[in-house]
């Protein structure tokens, strides 16, 4: 039969024809790859002109890439490679032999083997290895320490220990106690003989191993993070409390400053303080350089990391390491952290070769923050440099000279309908910064000012427009302020805020404008890390992506509690999101500071208080943008602060009043509950009765929002 014989010859052809194209990476390396370069699922579907799901049918392995994207997905994870191969397997370690004879000789683990990067490699400084200890084992007397050979023990099952870089074979930081027990990741403990500071220096870059690859590949490494213990302070030679709580800086003339100058080392302009960074200049591309953070001394503040201090000093160097490894290792403040970590994922340059000299030359990364660039007058603070001139002394702007986008803090009275309910139930947007960060586009250069300019929401920048003609339900806040309360007249406004009103239907003429024309989702691979390391810790926490909502809400309940290390980590997290965000405005500090005068942050290309505006911008209307869902059927908040919505509820739960289709599922565009980031938690429920009694007088009504919980939500850290 012919034509069964050409249908059989043709899925033969067919058969071939796939055999002959191009191979392709195992799926699993296909997102090593990506995840290595920085890169998020939008980006590489951005460049193939592809649906991020495409992406991740890729990566997942669901399906393969077809003719043409194949082959230019396939150039894609070639150009990767080249950048980051594929660490060689992990190999034993050979067990050294005893100095005494008698003595038994220690154990060896595997211990895993890498080549070195091209750039950024650590001083290699041949000198006895310091032994290492587990916390079971006694400590070792200190006269015995330089006789105990060292045995190489890593937990190889622990994936925050697995290091494939020998160079920082012992994680990425330690906790030091006063007996000179440094906690490492795995549990490891070394044993640091130095009792001052540039001797703990020195131990660490050429002994301790400890240290973080980039995150980025035109990045650098992390340096190695000593967290001192008030007993490890105190036998360094540092006072358990740090006097100066106004500039938090040990005085120039405090022996510890002068030993480490004496000793060839040097101090960043902040001084030692709760966080101290010695270092030398590099030489050759090495960086030698050791941050130390000063536990005594608040280092870790409370409200970012909880009980963290408390824990003891294996436990907390455990903690420690999981932020690390999941995020980034800490460099001072959630704030400061969560600003590093965008130049860490973005960095502001990379290495070029010149075509005619045939040098490596240092060139502006594309799609970074590469130079500081003013603010236009409107997104300027008080007392910036721009506005010296423009308004007289302290003229206090108006909304049509100042961009003011910030949280909502909003709340109305109770109708009686409202009243005949029994309870108010609150709402809170898992990660709700980070969640709008995601996708966002901002600009990466200086403002244009243009005049009567056509409004276009691909333009990130400053719109000033007359919003007030827009009316709403008074029963819901008005997106376009953070009070709540509709504009008067023509305001300030970023792009989310006026495309939002344009989404809603309105014709938008704008007066002016203030707009970046260079632009991209400078936060993605940002938004990508923190997601990740939320998640991860989340499901530590016994809350995972999938669950039943009812299963959601009763796992969220006691969460916290399931392991007080993670949720230590899980605070910390959000506190890096919200504390980079704020840090991309940072307010001059000190009293020496006067108006009209520059101040330190403003030399940093990360100082971008427009980036902040759009950010809160675009949470801010996400947040009204469900609300009005819920609106459509009947159902109106009665208080709102950030992330926070409050609703009148017959029970106690949010299923109680959430609203569901036909088929049972949540309203498509309204709140939907969920571990992930941009979905809800239960913040809390209080009886009606309650509610009343805080919003009963006018003159002394306070935001229910706020106290949902049974607490001041500032206080709370939320």
């Amino acid at each position: 039969m012919p034509n069964e014989q050409d249908e059989l010859f043709a899925s033969v052809d067919a058969l071939l024809e796939q055999a002959a194209q191009d191979p392709l990476p195992e799926p699993g390396e296909r997102k090593r790859l990506r995840e290595a370069a920085g890169l998020s699922q939008d980006q590489v579907a951005r460049a193939l002109v592809v649906r991020r799901e495409t992406v991740t049918a890729w990566e997942s392995g669901r399906t393969e890439p077809r003719p043409p994207k194949r082959a230019a997905y396939i150039r894609l994870l070639e150009g990767l490679s080249a950048c980051h191969p594929v660490p060689p397997p992990t190999v034993p370690a050979p067990a050294p032999a005893p100095a005494n004879p008698a003595a038994r000789p220690p154990q060896a683990e595997p211990v895993a083997v890498a080549s070195e990067p091209a750039t950024g490699p650590r001083p290699a400084v041949p000198v006895a290895p310091t032994p290492a200890r587990r916390p079971e084992e006694p400590p070792i007397p200190a006269a015995s320490r330089s006789s105990r050979r060292p045995a190489a023990k890593k937990n190889a099952a622990n994936p925050a220990v697995a290091a494939v870089d020998p160079r920082f074979a012992h994680g990425p930081l330690a906790v030091l106690d006063g007996d000179g027990s440094a906690y490492c990741a795995g549990g490891l403990v070394l044993e640091c003989p130095a009792t001052d500071i540039p001797a703990l220096v020195e131990w660490v870059l050429r002994e301790a191993k400890l240290g973080a690859p980039r995150l980025h590949r035109n990045g650098k490494d992390a340096d190695p993070l000593i967290v001192l213990s008030a007993s490890a302070a105190e036998r360094l030679g540092l006072p358990v409390v740090l006097e100066d709580r106004r500039s938090l800086r040990l005085p120039e003339d405090h022996t510890v400053v002068q030993r480490i100058a004496k000793a060839g080392w040097k101090l960043t302009k902040r001084g030692f303080g709760p966080w101290a960074r010695v270092y030398r200049p590099a030489q050759s591309g090495q960086r030698q350089c050791v941050q130390l953070a000063v536990l005594p001394w608040d280092a870790l503040d409370e409200r970012a990391w909880g009980s963290a201090t408390r824990l003891p000093s294996a436990e907390l160097a455990s903690v420690l390491v999981d932020y690390a490894t999941r995020v980034i290792t800490p460099l001072g403040s959630s704030a400061v952290t969560g600003l590093e970590l965008m130049t860490a994922l973005r960095p502001p340059t990379r290495a070029v070769k010149e075509e005619e000299s045939g040098t490596w030359v240092s060139a502006p990364n594309p799609g970074a923050l590469t130079v500081p660039v003013d603010p236009a007058p409107p997104e300027a603070p008080d007392g910036h440099p721009v506005l010296a001139g423009l308004y007289p002394v302290h003229h206090q702007r108006t909304p049509d000279q100042v961009l003011d986008e910030e949280a909502c803090d909003w709340f109305r009275p109770l109708t009686d309908e409202e009243c005949a309910k029994r309870f108010v139930v609150g709402i809170d947007v898992n990660m709700a910064f980070a969640a709008a960060a995601n996708r966002l586009t901002v600009g990466l250069g200086p403002a244009e000012h243009v005049k009567q300019p056509v409004f276009d929401k691909a333009l990130p920048g400053s719109w000033l427009v007359d919003l007030s003609h827009i009316d709403f339900d008074p029963r819901l806040p008005n997106p376009f302020t953070p009070t709540g309360i509709r504009p008067e007249g023509p305001a300030w406004y970023a792009t989310p805020t006026v495309a939002y009103a344009a989404e809603l239907g309105y014709h938008i003429t704008p007066i002016e404008a203030y707009v970046r024309r260079e632009t991209g989702p400078y936060l993605d691979a940002w938004y990508t890390r923190l997601r990740d390391a939320y998640l991860a810790t989340m499901e530590q926490c016994g809350v995972t992506p999938g669950m039943d909502e009812a299963d959601f809400l009763t796992a969220m309940t006691g969460h916290k509690n399931t392991d007080p290390g993670q949720a230590a980590v899980l605070s910390a997290i959000k506190a890096t999101v919200k504390g980079g965000i704020g840090k991309l405005r940072e307010r001059p500090r000190g009293s020496g500071w006067r108006p009209g005068e520059p101040w330190p942050a403003l030399n940093r290309p990360t100082w971008r208080p427009d980036i902040r505006a759009a950010v809160i911008a675009a949470a801010r209307i996400n947040m009204h943008r469900k609300m009005l869902k819920l609106a459509a059927v009947g159902l109106y908040p009665v208080a709102v602060l950030s992330d926070c919505a409050v609703y009148v509820s017959n029970g106690p739960s949010p299923l109680d009043f959430l609203p569901r289709t036909e088929d049972g599922k949540a309203l498509p565009g309204g709140f939907r509950l969920g571990v992930s980031p941009g979905m809800v938690k239960h913040e809390g429920t209080q009886d009606l009765l309650w509610a009343e009694s805080l919003l009963e007088s006018p003159d002394t009504a306070v935001n229910i929002a706020r106290h949902i919980k049974g607490t001041d939500a500032a206080v709370d850290g939320e």
